[in-house]
């Protein structure tokens, strides 16, 4: 059995904002590090053995906050653009009410909840998972076989991608899911990677 711990990074400005975010560098909100350091409060039973997380800043200084509240910064941790949130394109950057405004609310909301329709010059919640899965079964999954416990600190979309694939949700369970940013999600996992249990912490 092994154990895997999933969160979303913290509030970040652009949250904030209710701008799409994307793969823009945007850094957390002081309310943003809280949510990292209560993250952190609800782990400090679990001793990881590895993370991974995005290349993206807002993710980086989620993990690296947890990591310090828990007391375990040596720990290997491996940063990939696989698990970067989902590529918004042209969306990058406006305020979400505005964009409703220019592309008219029905076609926003497809953008944001159908599975496979991207935003122009951008990703589906499909292209994100396509490129998710793969990364966790090489990278991730091989820590888990190895009963190791493994944080994973990442975004909305990449980890709502992880989510439907551990809990073999349809494509229609999936645009309902919405996962909190700063809140812990833990599964124990059979041997072969198949979920025994799961909740938030």
């Amino acid at each position: 059995m092994s154990q895997l711990v999933l969160i979303r990074h913290g509030e970040s400005q652009w949250n904030l904002e209710n701008r799409f975010t994307g793969w823009v560098d945007v850094p957390l909100t002081p309310k943003g590090e809280e949510e990292a350091r209560m993250a952190g409060e609800k782990l400090k039973a679990f001793h990881f053995d590895c993370a991974f997380t995005s290349v993206l800043v807002r993710a980086q200084n989620t993990l690296r906050i947890v990591l310090d509240v828990i007391g375990q910064t040596s720990i290997s941790i491996t940063e990939d653009k696989a698990l970067n949130e989902r590529m918004y394109g042209e969306l990058q950057g406006l305020n979400k009410a505005e964009t409703a405004k220019k592309f008219g609310e029905e076609q926003v909301k497809i953008w944001r909840r159908s599975f496979d329709v991207p935003p122009p010059g951008g990703e589906s919640l499909k292209d994100t998972a396509e490129r998710v899965l793969p990364y966790y079964e090489s990278q991730i999954q091989p820590s888990l076989a190895a009963k190791k416990t493994v944080l994973v600190v990442a975004h909305g979309n990449s980890l709502r991608s992880l989510v439907m694939h551990l809990e073999k949700l349809s494509r229609e369970a999936v645009l309902e899911l919405n996962i909190p940013t700063g809140a812990p999600l833990f599964y124990d996992l059979d041997d072969q990677g198949g979920v025994i249990s799961h909740r938030y912490l």
